[in-house]
């Protein structure tokens, strides 16, 4: 009996760990550098290249968490095992990142050059002459951060060094990590004598919290130290095969109650300021009383929503309704270039009234015409005018980008100074890049809300579910700081401190001159209606960097209040902190430095005697393609184009060989992998094996790695 076909999603294919490919445009270099053989049948050349993994010889993994971020640097040797030692290739370097990862930088050694990563302001890239190619560096997808180096000899030993940065999730006192760190069989090197190394050092300082505890790791760690608040493992082996499992984690910080703390740290940056970081923990659910709610979901149905973005986005508004409370009321707004509404009033969340909210919004289809925000924001606002005894909600869902942006704004920002004490908090969701993502977050700003974003169509659901769960469960609200109000030399970046959940720690951050305060108190209303206060102790964060830990969250947040104020020295102080903190930004493009540096002994080298490493000549400097997500763009919002159509697809080709070898290859290796064929080109004469690993690289490994072309067929030159 055969055995059943299987399928896989593209996405199986991309890279699970950091990894490193050979781009071959000519099968003819594809070759072993130490044993080269005859290849008297290979023409033409592949159009677009094919992607061969490099084995990698040994890897390291070091893992610094500081409260909810973690600062990872993995580092490792890879060589070019598949192409002969007279030839040459450019090399494709493959970083996937974890939730809401985000790149610093990346270092290449070779024997003759060097290479790095650097930010440079805007003004200054101008001066670039040597501008890459699309396809030389940016992202794959958003998790996914490519850069290719150019023409390096077969046989060549590649170090590299990766740095990101990645948030922590949080869930129920519990901050957990994942890594991508999944390393495919075929990465193994094939002779079983080289020595493989693998290292994966972890330390974390929780900042603020003294009873922390490790609760799980999916590698066999060692601790190593443990102080308070602080620990740290390791785990070094001689191993057969690489890791094949993420890297994962967690540590506990529950509390029965609200705890927190401030974290300082002195500066001496641009800026001539020193940085503090609030944090504040929601404690356990038994203890804390989530808030009575009135929720208006507010839904763009243009017609660029069609099918997978309005579809999860029912989906995720489906399952919140189900969140909701008998004693809680909602209302849904639908809206292109007119508003559409569930109810005509606020509705209890009866069993009956869900059911009747959830066949409506199912039955709901896009609308031709462009996008009105201002309608049906002012409709929700109207609705939440009178709330009395719980807490107003704005969720608004888009994908577009429309001109009234910072009209917007400033009419939200004057409504609800007005309103008083409980005025609506707004949360946003930005979907694909052709929504203006930074007004979407000064919304949320000013509506003391949280903003959250899909800019993959796989991964809608799975985060507006979070911004929904995040948004449902507040604990506390109309957060205060009683020094703030009184002191001028404390800068704090959000002007409204967003409501604490029960399903994220808050964080407040600033920059201040001068002494800080020595007393400080939180201050709010629980979840009961009741006053609630609380004194935060002050810490020196001497071995916490939180200008490193903080910098993702500043440069975004800054980047929306300069959008929206236009004001160009707050784009400068951007720029400035994205190029000392090494994070992409609006302001700022990433280069690519190429140094040649030398081995030089010295007029009389003895044996044994270190050689020392010169650079022969000026770096040059090679300019990538924008990285940063943009400011919307209202032209495809208004010919309604929808989120990722600009993405290019599998070719049919590969689809068809891929299903051709998954079958055949699920029956004898139990495992659906074109890369099974390359495996089996061991078994074959030289001449076969290559020519087989050819064509398997080419049409299957990298089909969805580099997929710009019609077809990933090699073309003939017969």
């Amino acid at each position: 009996m055969a055995p059943p076909l299987m399928e896989r999603s593209t996405n199986w294919y991309l890279p699970s760990a950091p990894m490193v490919y050979a781009v071959i445009s000519d099968p003819r270099t594809v070759d072993n550098p130490d044993m080269p053989s005859y290849q008297p049948y290979v023409h033409g050349m592949y159009d677009p290249p094919a992607l061969i993994p490099l084995q990698m010889m040994g890897v390291n993994l070091n893992v610094d968490c500081y409260v909810d971020t973690a600062i990872i640097v993995v580092s490792g040797t890879w060589r070019i095992h598949c192409v002969m030692g007279s030839r040459s290739c450019d090399c494709l370097i493959a970083v996937p990142m974890g939730n809401q990862g985000s790149i610093l930088g990346v270092e290449v050694d070779l024997p003759t050059k060097s290479y790095v990563t650097e930010l440079i302001g805007e003004q200054e890239s101008k001066g670039i002459g040597k501008i890459a190619r699309p396809e030389d560096g940016g992202f794959l997808k958003p998790h996914i951060f490519t850069l290719t180096i150019p023409q390096i000899d077969g046989g060549t030993n590649i170090s590299i060094k990766i740095r990101w940065s990645q948030m922590l999730s949080y869930n129920a006192g519990r901050f957990s990590l994942t890594v991508p760190f999944c390393f495919p069989e075929y990465v193994t090197p094939a002779i079983k004598k080289i020595s493989k190394k693998e290292k994966i050092e972890l330390n974390v300082n929780s900042g603020v919290a003294n009873g922390i505890s490790c609760k799980a790791t999916s590698h066999p760690l060692k601790e190593i130290r443990r102080h308070e608040g602080k620990f740290s493992f390791l785990y070094e082996a001689e191993i057969f095969k690489w890791s094949t499992t993420d890297f994962r984690f967690s540590y506990s910080v529950s509390s029965g109650n609200i705890f927190g703390g401030i974290l300082l740290q002195s500066l001496y940056d641009y800026d001539q300021s020193d940085m503090f970081c609030i944090y504040l923990f929601p404690g356990s659910e038994q203890n804390r009383k989530v808030f009575k709610k009135e929720v208006v979901f507010v839904v763009d149905i243009s017609e660029s929503m069609q099918g997978r973005p309005l579809e999860s986005t029912k989906s995720a508004i489906s399952a919140a309704l189900s969140k909701l409370s008998p004693e809680d009321s909602f209302n849904i707004i639908a809206f292109s270039n007119e508003a559409f509404q569930f109810s005509t009033s606020m509705e209890l969340a009866s069993k009956d009234a869900i059911e009747r909210a959830t066949a409506w919004i199912s039955m709901k289809y896009t609308v031709g015409g462009s996008t009105n925000l201002f309608i049906p924001l002012e409709k929700a606002a109207d609705m939440l005018s009178n709330t009395r005894g719980s807490i107003p909600m704005i969720f608004l869902v888009t994908d577009g980008s429309v001109e009234d942006e910072r009209n917007i704004c400033h009419w939200m920002q004057k409504r609800l100074t007005n309103q008083g004490v409980l005025c609506p908090s707004i949360h946003t969701f930005g979907i694909g890049s052709f929504c203006n993502h930074y007004f979407l977050r000064m919304l949320a700003m000013i509506g003391r809300g949280e903003y959250g974003a899909a800019f993959d169509l796989d991964s809608i659901e799975v985060q507006m579910n979070k911004l929904f769960s995040k948004g449902l469960s507040t604990v506390l609200a109309n957060i205060t700081i009683d020094a703030f109000d009184d002191c001028e030399e404390i800068e704090v970046y959000s002007s409204r401190i967003p409501d604490l959940s029960l399903e994220s720690p808050l964080t407040i951050y600033g920059r201040y001159q001068g002494s800080f305060p020595d007393n400080l108190k939180v201050k709010g209303i629980l979840g009961d209606l009741s006053s609630f206060t609380m004194d935060l102790k002050i810490r020196r964060a001497k071995d916490i960097p939180l200008d490193s830990v903080l910098a993702r969250r500043q440069i975004d947040l800054l980047t929306a209040q300069a959008w929206f104020s236009e004001n160009k020295r707050l784009e400068e102080k951007v720029a400035k902190l994205s190029i000392q903190t090494c994070n992409i930004s609006e302001y700022t493009r990433m280069t690519l430095l190429e140094k040649n540096i030398m081995k030089h002994f010295g007029a009389w080298k003895k044996k044994g005697d270190p050689q020392k490493i010169v650079e022969s000549g000026p770096p040059e400097m090679i300019l990538l393609q924008r990285l940063s997500v943009g400011f919307g763009d209202q032209i495809a919002t208004a010919k309604n184009i929808r989120p990722g159509s600009q993405e290019p697809e599998l070719p049919e080709v590969a689809k068809i060989f891929i299903k051709t070898t998954s079958n055949y290859f699920g029956g004898i290796c139990n495992r659906c992998c074109c890369m099974g064929c390359i495996r089996c080109c061991s078994k074959m004469n030289n001449q076969c094996a290559t020519t087989l690993t050819q064509l398997c690289t080419a049409l299957a490994c990298i089909g969805c790695l580099h997929c710009c072309s019609e077809s990933c067929c090699p073309n003939q030159d017969d």
